[in-house]
This record gives structure tokens, C-alpha cells and sequence, in this order.
């Protein structure tokens, strides 16, 4: 984010058509408000996909009625079961890019990423030239919020170490679920084709980064925990992150020979 200013950010921010992911299951409380505020910046190119799992809470049918109120800056993917982040997050993706996005962001519905830095994550994709840029909370002026509990600060700071040891990946949030992704790059890791079901995820697309020789830079977030709904991160899904990164380690994904390495405008 070196030499980024804020009118640099905005300017970024507007000449990129922006699309926003965000999966949910059971989020009917926190997606109106992460709605409102998407819409809320300073560009009329960015849009909101909203990737619903069947929620039983009625989210799929709230996102139906936000998308028919905002002259079509946001839509609905409705997905018949709940098969997991990762799924969801793929089929966002692979949508976004369908509908002509220069830049895809993901994000949580839950409230825990901010808004406030897609415009310098945005800005910042650009200025470097990178593939992805990564909302990080363990760079300098990144973190968390101090509610965030103990066990789950031990389990995602543990978690990171872990992936970047196995793996050997220099990103310093490897698990990072906020993310802005040149819309080029995106289709050279092939988010549709991920081993992933949960959170790891994010993981496999990090280290198909590196795989790819593709560039990432990291921006300072701070994430807080969510002020409303349940967190989804079941026994089952840590027990596929504990298990992913070795994995890929025997994995034989390549990118593409026809693949070219973006060089964001």
C-alpha cells in the first residue's frame, strides 16, 4: 500500500468493474448491512453476487429482494445444497468472471472484513501489478479486534504458521478470506477445479499463486469477530485444513501453458 493515497485508491476503485463475492449460509442479519455499505462506495461499477447455499433462514430469498431494489448492482446465485466455502466461493468466482468483472473481490457476509479497504486493496492490485492482493491481519498496521476470543486468535495465527511451514508460502495470511483478485489471474488458478470444500480453500488458491508464478501483495486489515449469526468452522472443515496443505504438496495442478502472467492496467 506504499504511496497510495486516498484520491490514488478512488481512482482505482472506479476504472476497474468491480464484482463482490459473498457466500452465505444463514446470514439474513449481516447481509443487508454489508449490502448497504458495498453499494455505499464511491463507484457505480461495483456490483455484489450474492452465492447462497439453500439457507433455511430465508437469506436467499432477503438477497432476492435487495437485488430487486438496486437497479441491478447486486444478484443471486442460489446453490440447491450447502456443500461448503470453498464450492461456494468457486462458483461465485467462475460467475463474476462470466459477467465481465476486471476485478473479483471475496468477502465475508458476516461483518469480520472491512469494507473501508477495497479501495486500497483495488489500488493496491494495480499499483503492483499483482494478482492478488490479500486483506492481511499480520502485516504491519494489520490485526484483530480484541474480542475476538483467545482460542481463535491461538487457532488462526497456529493455523498460518502451519500452512506457511508446509507449504513454504512467504504471505503472511495464508488463511485470509478477503481478497481482491485480478480478474486474469483468477482465471489462471482455476478456482473451479479446487480440491477444497471449507475454508482451506483459500489455502489452495494461495498456494496456486506461487505455483503459478503469479504476485500477491498484502494490505493491512483489521478484522473483527462477527456481531451477529454463528460461525460455520465445524470439526470437519479443521479437519480438512489440518490436512490440505499436505495435500498439495502432492498435488500435480499446474497452470496452463497457454496461461499468461496479468499485468494489471
Amino acid at each position: 500500500m506504499n504511496g497510495i493515497n486516498g484520491t490514488n485508491a478512488s481512482s482505482a476503485l472506479a476504472r476497474r468493474r468491480v464484482v463482490v463475492v459473498v457466500p452465505t449460509y444463514n446470514e439474513r442479519e449481516s447481509l443487508p448491512v454489508l449490502v448497504r455499505k458495498l453499494l455505499a462506495l464511491p463507484t457505480a461499477r461495483l456490483s455484489v453476487l450474492v452465492v447462497d447455499d439453500n439457507s433455511p433462514d430465508g437469506t436467499g430469498a432477503l438477497a432476492d429482494e435487495l437485488a430487486r431494489f438496486t437497479d441491478g448492482r447486486v444478484s443471486v446465485l442460489h446453490r440447491r445444497v450447502k456443500e461448503g466455502l470453498g464450492r461456494a466461493y468457486a462458483a461465485g468466482m467462475t460467475r463474476a468472471l462470466e459477467m465481465g468483472a476486471d476485478v473479483v473481490i471475496q468477502m465475508d457476509a458476516d461483518g469480520s472484513h472491512p469494507v473501508s479497504a477495497i479501495e486500497p486493496m483495488v489500488a493496491a492490485l494495480t499499483a503492483n501489478h499483482a494478482a492478488v492482493a490479500v486483506g492481511s491481519r499480520y502485516v504491519e498496521g494489520g490485526g484483530v479486534d480484541a474480542a475476538w476470543p483467545w482460542h481463535r486468535r491461538l487457532l488462526s495465527s497456529g493455523a498460518n504458521a502451519y500452512v506457511r511451514g508446509v507449504l513454504g508460502l512467504t504471505v503472511h495470511d495464508a488463511t485470509a478470506g478477503f481478497k481482491a483478485w485480478d480478474a486474469r489471474a483468477l482465471q489462471i488458478v482455476e478456482p473451479d477445479t479446487v480440491l477444497s470444500n471449507g475454508y482451506s480453500f483459500q489455502v489452495e488458491l494461495a498456494h496456486r499463486v506461487v505455483t503459478a508464478g503469479l504476485t500477491s501483495v498484502e494490505v493491512p486489515i483489521h478484522f473483527v469477530d462477527r456481531t451477529e449469526g454463528r460461525s460455520k468452522m465445524s470439526l470437519g472443515v479443521q479437519l480438512e485444513s489440518l490436512m490440505m496443505p499436505w495435500r498439495l504438496r502432492r498435488s500435480s495442478w499446474r497452470a496452463r501453458p497457454s496461461a499468461v502472467v496479468p499485468r494489471a492496467a
